[in-house]
């Protein structure tokens, strides 16, 4: 079937629609991020506490991980799309109306059970509607709403909370609102049930099928260093911005996050026609440029270095995500595809969900630039590794894994 064919029978502005849902799950994400300092004074609890909030989202990401890539593949897309969007709501619900820290690991821990079910079946939802003549265009748009989505929360709730009275209501209202569209969205998706279910546990680790091992491995090897870059920022940036502007503006932390996640979505649309293995090294790249100006920055006390350091991270999060997805969408049968989506995020989200936590007590024993030197140069050193396992690989290798389809 040609592409004009394929077009006719799935339009193309459906595929854009198809993305909606990971766009606006990813905005719950980040979306409590600026309002921490405000729970914090509230309800009153220590940095530490705060840390365990934070985890219980990769708790909740990382065990949906382990289900919903195999449902989905399974019982198709929109079973598993609806039940994330529902806990979405609920996680929106408990957060607008939170007095205690119980209440922001319930919400933190459901936000993360959605966003694991959105980066493995939602992104394969986008795949199934463009078809397999645009394959490209799926990985674009299912990668490019993730980050922009994960941008535009921070944002959202750095001026809302900031403009607005309510300040930690007024947001989760907002972001209801868009939850519901995406649920109509799901209900409407041009998507079919798996023809043939697939065999083994329901409840285990995601992986790939044989023979594209190595296809996870080189896209887990730049977009692990990248989301870890990007996670540091989140976690750990409004703090580092006290320090070097002493402002505590949530506006001024979320148009930083935001910037970072515009530079991760822009970059993805001027690489989009690059060969594979160049997006990769890029984004290693850019990953390590970004290690090196957090390093500088902290040490010189350089606002503009920061920047830096997260525009630099946001572009290496882009290229190694947009790189890591359009190999598997190119190679994996879609009858897999969201386990493949899930095993390349559960790769991703350990070290993004262990390392900025672990600096953030290093920081706390051994002070704010020794913690973030030794964060830096420890992501460079993967950084850098990322990359040299993509040049390494034999170039006939290379040209085969690479292929533009």
């Amino acid at each position: 079937m040609s592409e004009r064919q394929a077009a006719t029978r799935t339009p193309t502005w459906w595929v854009w629609l198809a993305a909606w849902p990971v766009t606006a799950v990813f905005v719950l994400s980040n979306a409590a991020t600026p309002l921490y300092v405000l729970w914090q004074r509230d309800i009153g609890f220590s940095k530490g506490t705060l840390t365990v909030v934070f985890a219980f989202y990769i708790v909740g990401l990382l065990g949906s991980l382990l289900v919903s890539g195999v449902v989905s593949d399974r019982l198709g897309r929109v079973p598993v799309l609806l039940p994330a969007l529902a806990l979405a709501l609920a996680a929106c619900a408990i957060f607008a109306t939170a007095t205690t820290v119980i209440a922001l690991v319930i919400a933190r821990l459901f936000t993360g059970i959605a966003v694991g079910a959105v980066v493995s079946a939602g992104m394969a939802a986008v795949s199934d509607v463009a078809g397999p003549e645009r394959k490209r265009l799926a990985a674009l748009l299912a990668s490019c709403a993730m980050v922009f989505g994960a941008g535009l929360g921070p944002l959202l709730a750095g001026l809302l909370s900031e403009t607005l009275p309510a300040p930690t209501v007024t947001v989760f209202a907002v972001e209801a609102v868009l939850l519901v569209t995406a649920v109509l969205a799901v209900l409407r998706m041009p998507v079919r049930r798996p023809a043939a279910p697939g065999k083994g546990a329901w409840v285990r680790v995601p992986g790939v099928p044989h023979g594209n091992g190595i296809h996870l491995a080189l896209g887990v090897a730049v977009f692990a260093p990248g989301i870890t870059a990007t996670s540091f920022v989140l976690s750990l940036g409004p703090t580092l911005l006290t320090e070097l502007l002493g402002t505590t503006s949530r506006i001024v932390a979320g148009v930083m996050a935001f910037a970072m996640f515009l530079a991760a979505t822009g970059v993805q649309f001027a690489v989009r026609k690059l060969p594979r293995h160049t997006v990769l090294t890029a984004g290693a790249i850019s990953t390590t440029l970004s290690m090196a100006a957090l390093i500088v920055a902290v040490r010189s006390s350089s606002a503009a270095l920061l920047v830096a350091a997260a525009l630099l991270a946001g572009a290496g999060q882009g290229m190694g995500q947009l790189g890591g997805l359009s190999l598997l969408n190119s190679t994996v049968p879609s009858q897999r595809l969201a386990e493949a989506n899930a095993a390349l995020n559960v790769g991703g989200y350990l070290p993004a969900g262990l390392l900025p936590v672990s600096t953030g007590y290093l920081m706390d024993a051994m002070g704010l630039p020794t913690g973030a030197t030794l964060f830096g140069a420890v992501l460079a050193g993967l950084a850098v590794t990322g990359g040299l396992v993509v040049l390494i690989r034999p170039a006939a290798q290379r040209a085969q894994d690479f292929r533009i389809p």
